[in-house]
């Protein structure tokens, strides 16, 4: 019968306890008390290659063709970001929108795109438009890719974001 010191107590005992902790979390994690697997990793897909991603923002400004195309290579392209500097980061969508290219826009909506505030002006939308401002009015002022302004996206919408135009104007200006 060996002598128990403190030492040997505490580290003996702290395997015991860490197992059990283990055991525990485990536990808790498993859907309906069965054992949780912790083998299984998720294994994410490579990230995209940046000339495609680049290639896929610059044809959504204004090549509906080569937009479907490239999509239709490579889907994870949907909602990726084109970083052109200083913080000026544009999806496809984003690129349409300032154009007026609510052809592309739409096309990338049905496909699953996020539609933005300067999507929505350029779209027409005027009820997305005016809920999202009488929510938060300084959204008025914020700008979209490149720095473009809520109401150049909206008048780049032509006859269909009159109303858009019109109900920015009416705004108070700050």
């Amino acid at each position: 019968s060996r002598q128990w010191s403190r030492r040997r107590f505490l580290v003996g005992t702290a395997g015991v306890g860490i197992a059990a902790l283990n055991i525990a979390v485990a536990t808790a994690q498993a859907p309906s008390g069965a054992p949780a697997d912790t083998t299984k990793k998720k294994v994410l897909p490579p990230p995209l290659r940046p000339e495609l991603v680049k290639e896929f923002v610059g044809a959504a400004h204004g090549n509906l063709e080569r937009t479907r195309e490239l999509l239709d290579q490579e889907p994870g392209l949907l909602n990726a970001t084109w970083d052109w500097k200083a913080g000026d980061f544009e999806a496809a969508i984003g690129g349409a929108g300032h154009m007026g290219r609510a052809d592309i826009a739409r096309f990338l909506i049905e496909r699953g795109a996020r539609m933005d505030l300067f999507v929505a002006a350029m779209l027409g939308e005027l009820g997305i438009v005016q809920a999202t401002l009488t929510a938060y009015p300084a959204l008025a002022q914020s700008r979209g890719p490149h720095g473009i302004t809520l109401m150049k996206h909206a008048t780049a919408g032509g006859k269909a974001a009159e109303s858009v135009v019109a109900y920015l104007e009416s705004l108070p200006k700050s």
